[in-house]
């Protein structure tokens, strides 16, 4: 579980989201990442027993800067009022799938999976759906995967319009062929970022997840 501390600084930061505020509340800041980095850390480690791949990271290896890259964005506050953790045994910065939690008031959530990889990688990943759709449809029309996560994010910034070049318009994954990203998501309220049993419902959707990381970064990997 996280401390309601946590989130409150993360509510009072949206409302005050400006250097002077931070500067002013910069010890109520180093609580709330010690925390995140804390409850970040036992998720590692418990899961790390089911999934070696993760097992040898440190929390702070998996944490997002506060600090937003305001450069090329119209919205010019300075910081994220949000705390997220990308746990992947290569890294923050790896091209495989990895699990993902973020910490935002009212917007909270737990998941993974492979976030808009680039062309080649993506390319991989269709065509090992392809070749073995039957396995694929297997893995995210299990009772367990719908169960927590519904199904793949179809978001429309994460799915073409038409199949890609190369596939029949008829293919029967060309739902899933389409897709730019393979991610899942399940949300989290506020009460369940307090609950005792937060680790239980994280180590949960991992878990679940698991078998669709598996086939993405085999794709990748082979």
């Amino acid at each position: 579980m996280l401390q309601s501390s946590t989130l409150k600084f993360l509510k009072d930061l949206q409302k005050n989201n400006n250097k002077p505020w931070f500067d002013a509340h910069r010890k109520l800041y180093e609580e709330a990442k010690n925390d995140f980095a804390s409850f970040i850390q036992i998720v590692i480690d418990k899961y790390g027993k089911k999934d070696e791949s993760i097992a040898h990271l440190k929390a702070k290896e998996c944490m997002f800067r506060i600090n937003r890259d305001v450069r090329f964005s119209k919205d010019k506050s300075p910081y994220k009022n949000n705390m997220g953790a990308y746990i992947n045994g290569s890294g923050k910065k790896a091209i495989t799938g990895g699990y993902y939690f973020h910490c935002q008031p009212g917007l909270s959530f737990v998941g993974g999976g492979l976030w808009m990889p680039m062309p080649p990688e993506l390319s991989k990943v269709r065509q090992e759906i392809d070749y073995n759709f039957d396995e694929f449809k297997k893995i995210i029309a299990s009772k367990k995967f719908k169960s927590i996560y519904g199904g793949l994010s179809t978001d429309a910034e994460y799915v073409l319009t038409r199949v890609p070049k190369g596939y029949e318009a008829d293919n029967p994954a060309a739902d899933y062929l389409k897709m730019k990203s393979f991610v899942a998501t399940v949300s989290l309220k506020d009460s369940d970022i307090t609950s005792k049993d937060l680790t239980k419902k994280v180590l949960i959707a991992f878990e679940t997840l698991k078998p669709i990381l598996n086939f993405v970064n085999r794709s990748i990997q082979s």
